[in-house]
């Protein structure tokens, strides 16, 4: 027979009852479950502060009028823009590929210039 005794895995005193019990009670079964998939939404959470950073500058200068504006890639860089995270990608008829946060999208043009579009209700992109 085991002679080691099992401890809880939240508070690590020790078990009685079922062989197979891991928590002493609920309390720390919720609380152990809860430290172990706060570490991942914490990820989720940073990362979905950084896309929306990223679609309040692009309709920042985009402006609510307007669906389509040339604009610097400096100037999104200097706004703090991270060109790194974005929603998706969609490729047009040309190949030009255009990334996009959400419906705001996109495309680099020559000379470190980028055309912001805005993507109208119920059109693929």
């Amino acid at each position: 027979m085991d002679s080691i005794e099992k401890q809880c895995l939240n508070c690590q005193k020790p078990l009685r009852g079922r062989a197979d019990k891991k928590f002493c009670d609920d309390y720390c079964r919720n609380n152990f479950n809860n430290k172990q998939s706060s570490d991942k939404s914490q990820q989720v959470r940073a990362i979905n502060t950084i896309l929306l950073k990223n679609r309040r500058i692009l309709a920042a200068i985009l402006g609510v009028e307007e669906s389509m504006k040339k604009c610097s890639r400096q100037r999104l860089t200097d706004e703090g823009f991270n060109f790194k995270y974005f929603t998706h990608q969609f490729q047009n008829k040309n190949g030009q590929v255009y990334f996009f946060v959400y419906e705001y999208g996109y495309l680099s043009l020559e000379n470190e210039w980028l055309l912001l579009v805005k993507r109208e209700e119920g059109r693929g992109g």
